[in-house]
């Protein structure tokens, strides 16, 4: 099925696998790539070292195209770039709307940069500075999410840009490919489903726990780390928004710690990334931003660690529509079967 977007990143299918922290590594990024979907690395929980060697092992896995995400506010989201490009990758994906001059850097060395927006006015900006596509997700999304739902934010921003639009939140199946094709996206991006897949390394106690979510077990709540974290609701969610202030600052100041052993990241880093959070969520406390250093490590815990009791476990409302584990090439021949059938029944299909 061809797309713009197919067409302007080569791959078979207009199906991208969201970059997840702790979640999209090397095997599921070539195992998504391998299957015509557009794989997306996440390099944010990486250190650079581990970045340019993830890279390498996914194009040991996969000749097909692939990309990295990056976070356009971390203090080292330069080095990144020239890692990326270095390396030859085809895409790189971004959290937030990078820098003109990042995009500048990118286009120049041939890199397609495919941003994430949350409002159409932020894909305007990102259109402007040369972005070649971009990566619309509604509310229904998991992890960091607003509060416009996909049905009413897609067209929008559709509406607001000439260069391809992929839509993310509440996709699973190949209903879902079709719906965004018709509100005129190029492609949609899955976040959770690839999460859930037997080419994903997340423990299988914590695929057990998503596959045993219903809708309502899905919330949204901002004591994590300040802002709007879309997560499955457990035990021990509920036990931090109970907590008080000063004993959740107490936690986050050590997993902040932490996390700056992990990432390779110094302290002047760290408080420039703070600083950038702070600049872009003004009414963030800086507190909250202290919270902020939570999410890293609260991820791992339940993504790397298998603690379902200690740690966060990002998700689309999705989840409570999945019961399966394929692997990365049977979801997509799935979706991509589904997807052209449904497309054949419908009313007038085939005629002038």
């Amino acid at each position: 099925m061809e797309t713009a977007f197919t067409r302007l990143v080569g791959v078979r299918h207009p199906v991208v696998q969201a970059g997840m922290g702790w979640v999209a590594g090397p095997r599921l990024v070539s195992a998504a790539a391998n299957a015509g979907a557009l794989g997306i690395l996440a390099s944010a929980t990486m250190t650079l070292d581990q970045l340019r060697d993830a890279i390498r092992e996914v194009k040991s896995r996969t000749d097909a195209p692939f990309g990295v995400n990056l976070r356009a506010d971390a203090g080292d989201a330069g080095d990144r770039v020239r890692i990326i490009v270095d390396e030859g990758v085809r895409v790189a994906s971004f959290a937030l709307a990078p820098s003109r001059e990042l995009i500048a850097d990118l286009k120049a060395a041939g890199t397609v940069v495919i941003p994430s927006v949350g409002a159409s006015r932020h894909a305007e900006k990102v259109a402007a500075w040369g972005a070649d596509a971009v990566i619309v997700q509604g509310c229904e999304g998991g992890g960091h999410t607003g509060a416009v739902a996909t049905s009413v934010l897609l067209p929008r921003v559709v509406d607001a840009v000439d260069i391809p639009v992929v839509a993310a939140g509440g996709f699973f199946d190949g209903r879902g490919l079709v719906a965004a094709l018709a509100y005129g996206a190029a492609g949609m991006a899955m976040g959770t489903r690839f999460l859930l897949t037997s080419d994903s390394t997340v423990p299988d106690a914590v695929k057990a726990a998503y596959l045993a979510a219903t809708v309502e077990d899905v919330t949204v709540t901002r004591a994590v780390d300040g802002l709007p974290h879309r997560m499955l609701r457990t035990p021990f969610v509920e036990s931090v928004e109970r907590a008080g202030p000063i004993r959740a600052l107490l936690r986050s100041a050590g997993r902040a710690s932490s996390f700056r052993r992990l990432s390779g990241l110094t302290w002047p880093q760290m408080i420039r990334d703070g600083l950038a959070l702070r600049h872009g969520k003004r009414h963030l406390t800086w507190g909250q931003v202290l919270l902020a250093a939570n999410t890293p490590m609260l991820l791992r815990a339940a993504m790397v660690e298998g603690r379902t009791d200690l740690g966060v476990m990002a998700s689309g409302q999705v989840a409570g529509a999945i019961d399966d584990l394929p692997s990365c090439a049977e979801l997509v021949d799935r979706i991509m079967r589904d997807a052209v059938r449904i497309i054949g029944a419908l009313p007038g299909a085939g005629t002038e």
